[in-house]
């Protein structure tokens, strides 16, 4: 179930001002740890500490394989890759430079197989946090009220991109 909260659109430069957007609310994040614990507790032969090593490994062979210049594909998840974030542009070729045109690299992942949108909006079920949401400590919620909407439909928000009125762009 995702929580979400409305947060109204505040930015008067906006073709959405005044409007009011649904954003999710986040109650915990899973650390390396937490992800390896969860797993073991799916019926696997592998101890918490086995799937820990492959996964710690895994993101430093990711990480190593991306500064070789090369994409990374894991089917299901997504195919990380990187981008340059640019400091403008140069006026010609000759007057570009690392120093003074790029302020560096950022990650970027694409969803792939089951984590594409379309897939998660058939997923997604969606519950307006009320003021009385607690996390219970075990990961799951309590809550006072507010409605759910679900069942792979979209009723009453907005999907993708960043409608709400944050400005998160990067200059890339």
């Amino acid at each position: 179930m995702i929580l979400y909260v409305l947060k109204k659109n505040k930015n008067s430069k906006s073709a959405a001002y005044g409007k009011y957007f649904a954003y999710p609310v986040i109650e915990e994040t899973v650390t390396l740890d937490g992800l390896a614990e969860h797993m073991a507790s799916h019926n696997t032969p592998y101890s918490k500490g086995a799937i820990k090593g492959m996964l710690t490994d895994m993101v430093s062979c990711i990480k190593e394989l991306l500064l070789e210049g090369k994409n990374v594909k894991i089917a299901d998840l997504a195919i990380f890759s990187l981008g340059i974030k640019n400091n403008g542009g140069a006026v010609s070729e000759e007057l570009f430079s690392v120093s003074k045109n790029i302020k560096g690299v950022k990650l970027r992942a694409r969803a792939t197989g089951e984590l594409i949108t379309k897939s998660l909006n058939l997923d997604a079920q969606l519950k307006k946090a009320s003021a009385t949401t607690k996390p219970t400590g075990n990961g799951s919620t309590t809550t006072g009220g507010g409605g759910t909407t679900g069942g792979g439909t979209n009723q009453g928000g907005t999907t993708g991109g960043n409608s709400g009125g944050d400005d998160l762009g990067d200059g890339d």
